[in-house]
């Protein structure tokens, strides 16, 4: 039976290969709880990082997903060995549960994880004289303060912050393996909201009340968002709506089913296009760029639908005033066209008497026998109808504008024009 299981112990690779390995780097032979050179010096921690993507930004949570190759380099002489060729050796995950690394977690991270398709991506390599690369394929979620004061004109600056989280600077030194050549980067990395302008590496101190100072590293990458995207979805739709509503004055100031339609239908839209701009975008205390253009664009909507409340208003004040001149003994008066429209919204083309209180019932198309035989010359009017909408409609837009509906015509379009280089110029 001995004999026996001597043999199968041989044949069992998976059980004699860790046992040479772990003899060869004298795991068994020191405590890997403590640190290299526990109770002198702080052991230097070298870090470089490789970052593959940054998978998204999101503005609603205020935080960033990057996936990064991350390493470490440090020395430790209890893993020092003979090698006569010199060569290092190279482990995986299973290791390092055995002996002593370092503790560096991400600052402000909301969750991460170590790829393990299709094992763990993990790599420990060491070498005779003890020096240890050890090595990691990452993906962090991290938070970052982002500023949309300017937003969608703006620039966001984040970073990923590591620091030891066990181990002060009395114990651990963390530092940048190669400085700015530290930190690189795939160079297909691109975003579909935004230009990655910088990435660059830095370092620092961290204080803690009741741990003290430790080495922080800093991974900083700015953000310039694309703006053809808002300006096709905000922007020029706000724009339109905008020039839409200035339509409005060039309509007969009796039309008023159409110009009032025209205004509401431009505000509505107006603030469809707010809320889908405010739905997408977190909910902060402070006015953002995009929000300057869009209520100033609705502020140009709804006046011009107080234009034409106050135009409205006015001519009815003075065709009641030219009613009063013009008033018959028998009740009846005498009206023009265009003026009739004020009363029933429908279009007439010539000048007609009529009984005020029946012609403000109904249209023409809809009138009582009593109604239409009080009107004079009907025949010869419905004979001239097309002839006179051809040739007097123009004339009629033109000479019954009101003096509000000139000045807007001049005053609206060249306030938003400036208004629109001020703005364009401020924040580009």
């Amino acid at each position: 039976n001995s004999k026996r299981e001597i043999k199968m112990r041989k044949l069992d690779s998976t059980k004699v290969r860790p046992l040479k390995s772990e003899q060869l780097l004298h795991i068994q032979d020191h405590d890997f709880a403590l640190r290299p050179g526990f109770g002198g010096s702080p052991i230097p921690v070298g870090i470089d990082v490789q970052v593959e993507s940054i998978d998204s930004i999101s503005e609603v949570d205020m935080d960033f997903t990057m996936t990064l190759y991350l390493r470490h380099y440090w020395k430790d002489e209890r893993l020092s060995f003979r090698s006569n060729k010199n060569k290092s050796m190279t482990f995986d995950g299973r290791l390092i549960k055995k002996i002593w690394v370092p503790d560096v977690f991400f600052v402000h991270s909301k969750r991460s994880f170590i790829h393990d398709t299709t094992v763990e991506n993990i790599m420990l390599r060491v070498y005779p004289d003890g020096n240890v690369l050890f090595s990691l394929r990452i993906t962090v979620s991290a938070m970052c303060f982002m500023d949309f004061s300017r937003f969608p004109l703006d620039t966001q600056n984040c970073s990923l912050e590591l620091e030891s989280y066990a181990y002060n600077e009395d114990d651990l030194m963390l530092y940048w393996k190669q400085g700015n050549k530290s930190l690189s980067t795939d160079e297909h990395i691109s975003l579909s909201q935004f230009f990655i302008e910088e990435f660059s590496a830095s370092s620092g101190l961290a204080y803690y009340s009741s741990t003290g100072w430790y080495n922080r590293l800093f991974i900083n990458f700015a953000l310039r968002r694309h703006i053809f995207f808002f300006l096709l979805q905000s922007y020029f739709p706000a724009m339109l709506m905008v020039m839409l509503s200035w339509v409005s004055f060039w309509i007969d100031r009796r039309a008023v089913p159409a110009r009032v339609s025209l205004g509401i239908t431009t505000v509505l839209t107006m603030s469809t296009i707010m809320t889908g701009v405010s739905a997408s975008m977190p909910q902060v205390s402070y006015i953002k760029a995009v929000d300057v253009y869009l209520w100033t664009s609705f502020l140009f909507v709804f006046l011009s639908v107080i234009e034409y409340a106050a135009v409205n208003y006015l001519t009815t004040i003075e065709e009641r005033k030219q009613l009063k001149k013009r008033g018959k003994a028998s009740g009846t008066y005498s009206i023009d066209a265009v003026q009739a429209m004020a009363f029933d919204g429908c279009f007439h083309d010539t000048d007609v008497d009529m009984d005020l209180p029946a012609f403000s019932d109904r249209c023409e198309e809809n009138e009582s026998p009593a109604h239409a035989a009080s009107i004079s010359n009907v025949d010869t009017t419905r004979l001239k109808r097309k002839r006179s909408l051809k040739g007097n409609v123009g004339r009629i837009i033109l000479q019954n504008n009101h003096v509000i509906d000139t000045y807007s015509r001049i005053i609206f379009p060249s306030v938003y024009i400036l208004f629109n280089f001020f703005y364009w110029g401020l924040y580009i």
